[in-house]
């Protein structure tokens, strides 16, 4: 029985709450800090437009390809300790990429930080968890992270444009330093250590291995796809490479007494019925964060700055939205939640794909940011919720990193079918068809989500 983390109840469960949802906000904030900052890096650094794509690729291959071990480390090394390793890493590697100057020293800062929030992101999820009861308590706790984690996009974008409008790109990782220290000190003073574990804790190596080699090898390969295209040489090499590593992890599990993933956790249905509607809906959501900046800068003639701002009206309705949701799923249920936030989502995206030249922020966006914003707020919450329902204890970290696995996973093929997409197509006509793309993915999540879930959830 782990009991050590049940017993820090009362003030320490706001305590914890902050300590989640701010580690959670700083790795969520990194996903898109960078994007309307590249041109200035690109400036001062003196890079190519391909070694700059490495300064956004680098961090979301290394969170996406390495939060599934960073789970089950979780659960078997103990929650506070892995928090306390990936805070470590990050907050050095922050301050690395702050004062690189060179690009490979600045990709691989970034890659660091991808890998000390791939431990970072399931740890705090899992503490959420085991601190807060199941229903009611939880719910809202849940509700608040999961705000976060749904608004972490464009909370990156608008704090991107503010920094590169203003101190200077490098702040954009010099700010994780203050913060990732407080957020040290703070989960030292309020989590009790974690508790000695027995012959059970140990970490299959060779899952563990395949597993995060088949992650990393897929996102890759789905960004080369956005860049050569889906049908290319290298590409489809890239794709079967990810294929076989996958069938080699799949081999492993079979045959291991201690699979990363046991097979009961495949058998909750709730469970499977989340990550597949999370690869869907952050694969539509980020999507739409990354088209619409596109669309202000190069077609609309935004600045970085109030494009970063015009990303507030999600941001704000997002976060306002989400802490109704977090108490409406035990009255609602997760299922109506998700359905219809992704219903939301559907019709918002394909209002762009009307989007005329020369638009208007207040008649022509912001109605779909807005709807986006409260789409978000429904389903950050919710996945998380219907995510950690049924889990125990033991393996609430690993269902903790499966859902942001997902949702990474869900990010990089979505952008990079997008991206697909608009390339294909020539000015504001591509972008209307990318808008369209993203409509039919949010519209799958919402069949996904109502089919996958059952009737009550």
């Amino acid at each position: 029985m782990e009991t050590t983390l049940q017993t820090k109840v009362g003030p320490h469960q706001r305590l914890v709450l902050v300590l989640a949802c701010t580690a959670q906000a700083m790795v969520g904030l990194d996903i898109g800090i960078v994007n309307v900052a590249l041109p200035s890096i690109q400036r001062d650094l003196g890079v190519s437009q391909g070694s700059l794509q490495w300064v956004v690729v680098a961090y979301g291959l290394l969170l996406g390809g390495f939060l599934l071990v960073g789970g089950r480390m979780t659960d078997l090394l103990g929650r506070r300790r892995i928090l306390l390793a990936g805070l470590g890493l990050f907050t050095a590697a922050s301050l690395t990429a702050g004062l690189a100057q060179h690009i490979g020293v600045l990709i691989a800062a970034r890659g660091l930080q991808g890998l000390g929030g791939a431990l970072i992101a399931p740890a705090v999820l899992s503490l959420l968890a085991v601190t807060f009861r199941e229903g009611r308590e939880r719910n809202r706790a849940l509700g608040i992270a999961g705000a976060v984690a749904g608004v972490g996009g464009t909370e990156g974008v608008v704090a991107s444009g503010l920094i590169a409008g203003g101190p200077g790109w490098r702040w954009a990782f010099f700010i994780n330093v203050p913060t990732g220290l407080a957020l040290i000190a703070l989960a030292i003073a309020c989590l009790a250590a974690d508790e000695p574990r027995g012959r059970s804790g140990r970490l299959n190596v060779a899952g563990a291995s395949t597993v995060t080699g088949g992650l990393l090898t897929f996102v890759y390969a789905l960004h080369h796809a956005s860049i050569h295209g889906w049908t290319s040489a290298g590409t489809l090499a890239w794709f079967i490479a990810a294929a076989v590593v996958m069938a080699v992890y799949v081999w492993s599990e079979k045959r291991s007494p201690a699979p990363l993933v046991p097979a009961r956790a495949l058998r909750n249905r709730t469970l499977v019925a989340a990550n597949l509607t999370a690869l869907l809906a952050f694969g539509a959501f980020f999507s739409f964060i990354f088209l619409g900046s596109l669309l202000m800068q190069q077609e609309l003639g935004f600045s970085p700055t109030r494009t970063g701002l015009a990303w507030l009206a999600t941001t704000a309705t997002g976060f306002g939205v989400s802490w109704a949701a977090g108490r409406l799923a035990a009255a609602v249920g997760v299922r109506r939640l998700l359905v219809t936030g992704l219903t939301l989502l559907t019709v918002g995206v394909v209002w762009l794909t009307r989007v005329p030249a020369g638009a208007d922020y207040l008649t022509d966006l912001l109605p779909t940011f807005l709807i986006a914003g409260v789409a978000v707020g429904i389903l950050g919450p919710s996945l998380q919720i219907g995510a950690l329902s049924g889990v125990t204890e033991s393996e609430s970290g690993l269902a903790s990193g499966l859902i942001e696995t997902m949702r990474e996973i869900g990010a990089a093929a979505g952008i990079a079918a997008v991206s697909t997409v608009l390339v294909a197509g020539t000015g504001l006509d591509g972008f209307h068809t990318a808008f369209a793309a993203i409509g039919m993915l949010a519209g799958l999540g919402a069949i996904t989500a109502a089919t996958g879930f059952r009737r009550g959830t």
